[in-house]
């Protein structure tokens, strides 16, 4: 057996010397010659103390935890815990993944829900069956235990000492320590007076709850509320110690809300702010050490409880964002890892991106960039990526120089959650036209292109995402045509992941506005992909799909045949008109302004019932659903008596309260449908009835020439036929 080494700070290794128990001979002979050796040690401490220490453990009333039960949901959020990265001498909380939000609707942010339900199932409990052939560790281990429950402070010092000699890592050693009771031992160890018992039972905790039924087990015992008070010791060992068991313990939903349900939150943000107001010795150097420990310890277990909504608010509530970003400005990796990972997981809140923006903490991230540690370059990314959803943020990311480095980081593609967390962050600060201009310079969209095949999807997601808000400017749409990123790009349309299909569809969209780039989707059977792409379930993909259509429609060289070739097409897209989803209704309708504009597509749509669905829309208050109802109706009016059927199916009355919005795009494309749909008598006699003549006449003077001209032909036309019904009554 090998000593397993912890790295620990001055303070911890003089804490150490106390559990140096006396030197076993070479090889550990075997397990009866090591027992009796431990036993007698135990005997002649007993027999030659001038002082009997009297046991001084306040035990404590357990709950076995082999009955209780928990969630199927903590086993899947373990799984998922184990993927990820470590921090130091600990194990770093996950990361969040990368298509959370796009701009909160294409990814799905991993955050945990703020309604924390109790669990429904417990996942297999992994217990040694009595004839499985195991380790001699095993059976070691457990007299260990047996040694602890002794109640003599001497024997369970020694038996702690002892027992961290064995691999703490290994399963089976963990296993050993539960399945005998050492959990019930080690917990209770931390209810009593005794420091020395209290470091060497988080010392051993600490170790074994990486072990995913370990930390459930834990949390079933009751151990997190003693932890949690073991925050308020005087004991930097103590606090440190226990907030990186905590850190690893809160890696699942129930015992997150433990912590915060027992103060825990409150306790570990004062950490951040760890004053001299200890009983150990004042010595500067030694004091600027462990408080940088302590800080680093409470960042770390931060980090494990910000994956829970209410845990993000209560550590804002408690005035963690200013010591955060006070801690930010430090040269400590060890400490920078945890602090960016708790700002990057608690930037998916609105208050929280405010609030970094408020306390100028987007300059250190910025900064952090340029660190050697690709770790720390990752999390500094993902924090960028979670609040650059803000237009400010975006501009301050530019203004701080963080757009080079992020292009720079482009061309490592070694390290993929890194190159995940860059791409990301480059996709969002795109949004931003300035900041798609400074890419472009340093090359960045001509990396993007490249990055389009053999990559995993989380960094597909983002490598399109950004592509697509670059493509929309001209000149980097002939920049991707150019170097060959419309096939990969119409090869992703073939997918399966939500968050890459809503991406790719709006990035093959934009390209589509140029003409050479759609005769090259169109070559590719791109159209007839995204065609097919609203049949998706996902209403997302449907509506992007829709959206990507209306260009392709509008630049084909035969868009009216192409249209028709697609077999049921017409009807799929008319039978979208019954979504519930406003934008599906949206992006369909705007779909079918364009099929309009060819005359045979315009009298298939109409057989299939395009103008009593389109009417039963028209009762909405979503401007942007308006304005492409009222461009589709106006173009649908141009087929047959569709005029008079929409007036049959009561859409006239409707389309006149979108003259009260105040968006001028309702206004303009309300006029144009209320001017063709005058053009028959009995919607002229509905316009009127519902005051469209006083509105119409505000907008005649509008600065927009179409809006302008539409409110005027408009107003003739019921003008029309006023006079006309007045001279039909003097004749």
């Amino acid at each position: 057996m090998s000593k397993h080494e912890i790295r620990f700070t001055e303070e911890q290794q003089k804490d150490n010397q106390i559990f140096e128990k006396p030197k076993t001979e070479d090889g550990h002979s075997s397990v009866a010659g090591s027992e009796k050796s431990k036993i007698e040690k135990i005997n002649f401490g007993k027999s030659h103390m001038t002082k009997r220490l009297e046991p001084s453990l306040n035990w404590r009333v357990t709950v076995d935890y082999k009955d209780h039960k928990s969630s199927l949901k903590d086993s899947q959020e373990e799984k998922q815990g184990r993927l990820e990265k470590s921090s130091s001498a600990s194990v770093a909380p996950s990361r969040a993944q990368l298509h959370r939000k796009g701009g909160e609707k294409v990814e799905e942010i991993v955050s945990e829900s703020s309604s924390e339900s109790e669990e429904d199932e417990e996942p297999p409990d992994h217990r040694q069956e009595a004839n499985a052939d195991l380790p001699s560790e095993y059976w070691q281990i457990q007299k260990l235990v047996k040694y602890l429950k002794g109640g003599n402070q001497t024997a369970t010092v020694i038996a702690l000492c002892s027992m961290r000699d064995f691999n703490l890592a290994q399963e089976t050693c963990q296993l050993a320590i539960r399945d005998v009771g050492g959990l019930e031992v080690l917990i209770n160890l931390l209810d009593t007076d005794e420091v020395k018992c209290k470091i060497g039972s988080l010392k051993i905790l600490k170790e074994i709850s990486h072990n995913p039924q370990i930390r459930r087990n834990i949390v079933d015992l009751g151990g997190l509320p003693i932890m949690v008070n073991i925050l308020d010791s005087p004991h930097k060992s103590l606090k440190c110690l226990s907030a990186e068991t905590i850190a690893n313990v809160a890696k699942f939903k129930r015992a997150r809300r433990a912590v915060r349900q027992h103060g825990g939150i409150t306790k570990l943000v004062a950490l951040l702010d760890c004053g001299q107001n200890s009983t150990e010795p004042t010595q500067t150097s030694l004091y600027e050490t462990r408080d940088v420990e302590v800080a680093r310890c409470g960042a770390l277990a931060l980090w494990s409880c910000s994956k829970s909504h209410s845990n993000k608010e209560a550590i804002r509530k408690a005035g963690g964002i200013p010591l955060l970003a006070r801690l930010l400005k430090t040269s400590h990796e060890n400490m920078l890892i945890p602090v960016v990972g708790t700002l990057q997981e608690c930037a998916s809140e609105e208050n929280y991106r405010a609030a970094i923006k408020a306390e100028r903490i987007i300059e250190n991230l910025v900064k952090n960039l340029n660190s050697e540690n690709e770790q720390l370059q990752e999390h500094c990314a993902m924090a960028i990526y979670q609040c650059a959803e803000d237009e400010e943020t975006r501009d301050l990311v530019r203004l701080h120089g963080g757009l080079k480095p992020l292009a720079s980081l482009l061309n490592n593609t070694d390290n993929k959650e890194r190159l995940a967390a860059v791409t990301g962050a480059i996709w969002k600060c795109s949004i931003s036209k300035e900041n798609v201009i400074k890419f472009r310079e340093y090359k960045a969209i001509e990396t993007l292109v490249g990055l389009l095949t053999d990559q995993p999807e989380e960094v597909l997601v983002n490598v399109v995402g950004a592509l697509g808000e670059c493509c929309q400017e001209y000149e980097n749409r002939v920049l991707v045509r150019k170097c060959g990123g419309i096939q990969p790009l119409v090869n992703l349309l073939v997918g399966i992941n939500q968050a890459l299909l809503v991406n790719v569809t709006k990035a093959v969209g934009a390209c589509a506005v140029e003409p050479e780039s759609m005769a090259i989707i169109d070559r590719l059977d791109g159209v007839r992909l995204l065609w097919s792409l609203l049949k998706n379930p996902h209403p997302d993909v449907k509506a992007s799909a829709a959206w990507a259509l209306c260009p392709c429609i509008e630049n084909a060289k035969d868009a009216g045949e192409m249209v028709r070739s697609f077999v049921g097409g017409l009807e799929l897209v008319v039978n979208l008109l019954k979504s519930d989803n406003k934008e599906v209704l949206a992006s369909v309708c705007a779909a079918i302004t364009n099929i309009a504009k060819d005359q045979e597509n315009l009298a298939v749509i109409t057989d299939h019932g395009v103008v009593p669905l389109l009417s039963k829309l028209a009762n909405t208050n979503n401007d942007k659903l308006r304005r492409h109802l009222a461009e589709a109706i106006s173009r649908c009016c141009m087929w047959g008596r569709n005029r008079v059927a929409f007036g049959e199916h009561k859409a006239v009355a409707p389309l006149v309260r979108y003259l009260k919005s105040n968006d001028t795009n309702v206004h303009r494309a309300t006029a144009q449908a209320l001017y063709q749909l005058s053009e028959d008598a009995d919607n002229c006699i509905t316009m009127h009835e519902n005051g469209a003549v006083k509105l119409l006449l505000d907008m005649v003077g509008s600065p927009d020439q179409d809006l302008q001209e539409a409110a005027a032909g408009c107003i003739s036309n019921i003008r029309r036929l006023a006079l006309a019904t007045e001279k039909a009554r003097y004749n």
